[in-house]
């Protein structure tokens, strides 16, 4: 396979994020609530009032509840961790809202065809060892006209961006260098616009609808 082949399947070789690992990494993640409020912010003016919302791998739930303060929408999750669905729905209920998370695969998601209106992805598409089946399931399951969001690293991201977006999120001095080492080991698994595009291909979206970002980029999937 050439180097610029996509990866029809390939093994993640990160750790599980399973037990003190899953749950260090909310903790973690639980300062970043200022960027999971304007994500969902963003996220919210594409929606239908009372749209049926599916975030893929939504690991803690941070994003799911936000959505969920911002308007009647029926929201669901699914995460292939044990732990991650357990501690969403706990933090779900804690919030006082009414969001079902359901352990499952990506690539094989447990939903009738045409369920959701809109689905979100973030931080997670680039280590699903079948990329092209999850973008299939995706597309079953959105309803008509229905469009899906994957907001994602790019291979290309600079060491300058990384090292800004570290800084910009305002974790303190050794915490912003653990986390650009973190994204440079990231980038390594990141997609590149073309990869993109070329899996796209395979798949009844057809096409993507790619928009750059400081260190990223987010991915529109429309049916």
């Amino acid at each position: 396979m050439g180097a610029s082949a996509v990866p029809i399947k390939r093994a993640y070789k990160g750790a599980a994020m399973e037990g003190m690992l899953a749950t260090w990494y909310a903790r973690h993640t639980a300062k970043l609530a200022a960027d999971f409020e304007a994500e969902a912010r963003r996220i919210v003016a594409h929606l239908l009032p009372r749209a049926r919302v599916l975030e893929v791998a939504p690991g803690p739930g941070y994003l799911a509840v936000e959505l969920a303060k911002l308007g009647p929408y029926r929201i669901t999750g699914l995460d292939i961790s044990h732990s991650f669905v357990r501690i969403a729905s706990e933090h779900a209920a804690r919030s006082g809202f009414d969001i079902e998370f359901r352990r499952g695969d990506a690539a094989s998601m447990p939903f009738p065809d045409n369920t959701f209106d809109f689905i979100v992805c973030r931080a997670a598409f680039k280590n699903f060892a079948d990329p092209i089946e999850a973008m299939a399931e995706m597309h079953r399951v959105l309803n008509r006209d229905g469009a899906a969001l994957i907001i994602d690293m790019r291979r290309d991201a600079s060491n300058a961006s990384l090292k800004a977006a570290a800084d910009g999120a305002r974790l303190g001095t050794v915490a912003a260098l653990l986390t650009r080492l973190i994204f440079k080991q990231l980038r390594k698994r990141a997609y590149s616009s073309n990869d993109i595009q070329r899996m796209a291909a395979t798949t009844p979206f057809d096409t993507a609808d790619i928009r750059e970002t400081s260190i990223g980029f987010d991915i529109w999937l429309r049916k």
